[in-house]
């Protein structure tokens, strides 16, 4: 068998690193879907954050093995619980030949809370920032945060000079309705790799940042060539033709392609994303739905109906051939946090759905639509389908609406008004913490906080939001795994989500290459080595 883990190309990564001098080398992959945008703030998704982690930099950043290093800080201490002290990198220029400086920071901070940012909810971590000097700030929070740096990392910088020139200080939105925004098309960060061309969904090139202020990065990649293509056959065929040094995500029924092929293998471990299913809870009608004048999704019988009609191992077994888990809950193992009680799967049990579908009043089921991606998670249609399938065998008709990627999130998010009644997502925290989970994704929708805001079908429950809260500021690890297993313990009761399963990282890639592959499914190019 060929198939490697994450952890085999993280350690070889670092051992070529030490034999191997830069030299100019080309890395050529390809991703299922587009960069929505290259505006660093415009969406929190991973595989946006992820590419554009190489372009643009946070205070923080993540290693190979995701343990937080400095980024452009090159230290930081707690001053008091609340205050923060940030020594800042000296020397470091945009791309453009700006000097990075405290003023950066802070208008990046000031950029991601505006309009159109999806980028809120980090931005509602820190109070305010005060410049002491060029290189020196102090950062207060709203409360102690004894996380707040594993939240840096997707903070990213962006020259206050430079945006300003170009009428660009507050971000695109997701939407598409700031689509002119200059920074939605041009960018000019600080990272290791620069923008050389952007064509949407055709091709975008980087190349290597001879200026990068980090001279000991492993990579020897000079440039880079990612090409969105969406049809996963297309994909590994390119893969294994030699076009294409890595593709993801593979599906799991073409790992044994790749392993009888030559010169490719499946890059597999497992993903700290959870796959899920929400509702609309807060609206009073449903926008999508046969039911008129109430909302079917604020009675627990009908979500617990909802859950109790799908059965995962099938969907474990038939679409994601055995490679996913299933899951209970909405953080994975890897996450801080994880309660391995609570993460059994409601049971499969239709007879029990049918009958709770009866008990609230719907003896023949409703019709509802169901938002989904076709090329954002690993076979996250598929997976819509089969929950299409399995509602419909116990009366609930599904409109199954499947759009790409960049589409969905313009219609699903805040910055379209949560335009869904029935969705499926996925989530991996950018702090691997469950906070980030109870607070992006379980709390009460309250723009004002800027909390909630990917609680798409706000789900609400103030002793929730309570533990939350005292989730956030509690030092003490011990106490704070407790109200985290507490919360979600009252979610899993509510039935607030449909969790579906822990999805696999899934890349080809060929025997030229060497890649680190991270547990968030980033794709850090400094540690990429291609070998010949």
């Amino acid at each position: 068998m060929k198939l490697r883990t994450g952890l085999f190309a993280a350690v070889a990564a670092v051992a070529l690193a030490v034999a191997s001098p830069v030299q100019a080398k080309t890395f050529k992959f390809a991703f299922q879907g587009d960069l929505s945008s290259l505006d660093p703030h415009s969406l929190n998704e991973s595989f946006l954050l992820g590419t554009l982690g190489n372009v643009y930099e946070g205070l923080a950043l993540y290693d190979p093995n995701m343990q937080i290093v400095p980024g452009l800080a090159e230290s930081w201490k707690i001053l008091t619980p609340t205050t923060w002290e940030f020594k800042l990198r000296q020397g470091v220029k945009f791309h453009g030949g700006q000097d990075f400086t405290a003023d950066d920071v802070i208008f990046s901070w000031e950029r991601a809370g505006r309009d159109g940012s999806d980028q809120k909810v980090r931005n509602s971590m820190i109070k305010s920032i005060t410049k002491v000097d060029d290189y020196t700030i102090v950062v207060e929070t709203p409360a102690p945060n004894p996380i707040l740096v594993q939240d840096l990392p997707y903070l990213f910088i962006m020259d206050k000079e430079w945006s300003e020139e170009h009428g660009t200080t507050s971000s695109t939105s997701a939407a598409g309705d700031n689509a002119g925004n200059y920074a939605n098309l041009h960018a000019n960060g600080t990272g290791p790799f620069m923008i050389k061309s952007h064509e949407a969904d055709v091709k975008t090139v980087l190349v290597r940042n001879k200026d990068y202020w980090d001279g000991d990065m492993p990579t020897n990649v000079t440039e880079v060539i990612f090409t969105p293509i969406k049809e996963a056959p297309t994909r590994v065929a390119a893969l294994i033709s030699g076009e294409l040094d890595m593709v993801y995500p593979v599906p799991v029924q073409d790992w044994e392609r790749l392993d009888n092929a030559e010169g490719v293998k499946a890059l597999t471990g497992p993903e700290a994303r959870t796959i899920f299913i929400g509702f609309d809870q807060g609206r009073d009608e449903l926008l999508y739905s046969n039911i008129k004048g109430k909302n079917p999704f604020k009675d627990q019988r009908v979500r617990a109906a909802f859950v109790h009609a799908i059965n995962l191992d099938a969907i474990k077994e038939k679409i994601m051939r055995g490679a996913a888990t299933p899951t209970g809950l909405l953080a994975a193992p890897q996450v801080n946090g994880f309660v391995e009680s609570l993460n059994s799967p409601y049971a499969y049990d239709p007879e029990k759905s049918k009958a709770l579908l009866a008990e609230a009043g719907y003896p023949e089921g409703f019709e509802v639509t169901l938002d989904c991606p076709n090329n954002r998670y690993v076979n996250d249609e598929k997976i819509c389908q089969a929950v299409t399938s399995m509602l419909a065998k116990v009366g609930i008709k599904v409109d199954l609406l499947a759009q790409p990627k960049s589409k969905y999130f313009g219609k699903v998010l805040a910055t379209s008004g949560y335009d869904t009644s029935f969705y499926l997502l996925g989530w991996t925290p950018g702090s691997m913490d469950a906070e980030n989970v109870l607070s992006s994704l379980i709390v009460c929708q309250n723009a004002d906080a800027k909390k909630g805001m990917f609680n798409l079908g706000n789900y609400c429950n103030p002793k929730v939001d309570e533990l939350t809260a005292a989730i956030g500021s509690e030092t003490d690890q011990a106490k704070r795994n407790e109200m985290i297993a507490e919360a979600f313990k009252i979610v899993k009761e509510d039935v607030g989500y449909m969790p579906i399963h822990q999805q696999p990282l899934s890349w080809g890639v060929s025997d030229r290459v060497t890649v680190n592959q991270r547990a968030d499914n980033g794709l850090d190019y400094r540690y990429v080595i291609v070998n010949e």
